[in-house]
């Protein structure tokens, strides 16, 4: 059943208020009155963090009350706000949205750039990439546009080639060159960093990475570039509430100066501001 679906029947079947919001016949929240909680969905690190802040530095002043719901994946958020239980998530880029509607049938909008959080290579066996032995085992992310983001890190950075024209939608199929007969595991992204006992070396996201006591800016074998970077996280919300005014309030907040600042000073590198 598609999502939209299941939306409207709790919608419909029972009588509850997203955030404090009230819910609109699609399960989507309704638009918000500016004494409502706002109710967002986001990984704890840097996600929750970055909303924290927000959430006790800037909000107040700006009439806004946030309740922070935590995720260790990238699926539940995305179901729970096609469903109407949040008002909105952070912890996700457009790429990873784009797929996510077209293969579940949603309709989420991606509404304001907050950060990049640049994926790496990781190794507790080698000191770097000439070290990766032959027939290295090396673990991917198994989501489509983390795979793909993740082999083309590889590709930069000399370690293999992929076809022409693979972009951001590569898959092992693609690579065309694998001079050291790397051996791809792919793994649910948040089992990533527990792997690196038992493989050679793992292409980690950002957020799980930091999480996981790794320093992305000095520890990573391979860091992917910022410029031009599709992989920007941000706000989303369901699509037609990208106006609610609690919306526009939080949007104008995770790009408030002073949220570029505590991203600069806490993740020293390993997270990036948008510009």
């Amino acid at each position: 059943m598609k999502l939209r679906a299941i939306a409207g029947v709790v919608a419909l079947a029972v009588s509850l208020t997203a955030c404090g919001a009230s819910q609109s016949a699609t399960g989507a929240p309704a638009a918000e009155s500016a004494d409502t909680v706002l109710k967002v969905g986001a990984s704890p690190v840097p996600h929750a963090e970055i909303l924290t802040f927000v959430k006790n530095d800037l909000a107040p002043a700006a009439g806004l009350k946030l309740e922070i719901v935590e995720f260790t994946d990238y699926v539940q958020p995305n179901v729970q706000l096609a469903e109407g239980g949040l008002a909105a998530n952070f912890f996700q880029h457009k790429p990873y949205l784009d797929d996510f509607n077209a293969s579940k049938g949603t309709e989420l909008s991606f509404v304001t750039p907050v950060h990049l959080e640049p994926l790496g290579l990781y190794s507790r066996k080698a000191a770097d990439l000439a070290a990766l032995p032959e027939g290295a085992t090396v673990a991917v992310p198994n989501d489509a546009t983390n795979l793909g983001r993740s082999l083309k890190l590889l590709a930069d950075n000399g370690v293999v080639t992929l076809k022409e024209g693979a972009g951001t939608s590569a898959t092992e199929r693609d690579v065309t060159g694998n001079p050291k007969k790397l051996v791809f595991k792919p793994l649910e992204a948040a089992q990533l960093p527990r792997s690196l006992d038992d493989v050679d070396a793992a292409v980690i996201n950002g957020n799980y990475a930091i999480e996981a006591g790794l320093k992305p800016a000095s520890q990573a074998l391979a860091l992917e570039k910022t410029e031009a970077n599709p992989y920007v996280n941000g706000l989303v919300v369901p699509a037609g509430h990208e106006k609610d005014a609690n919306i526009v309030t939080l949007g104008k907040l995770l790009q408030d100066p002073k949220v570029k600042e505590f991203i600069q000073q806490k993740y020293e590198g390993s997270v990036i501001p948008a510009e």
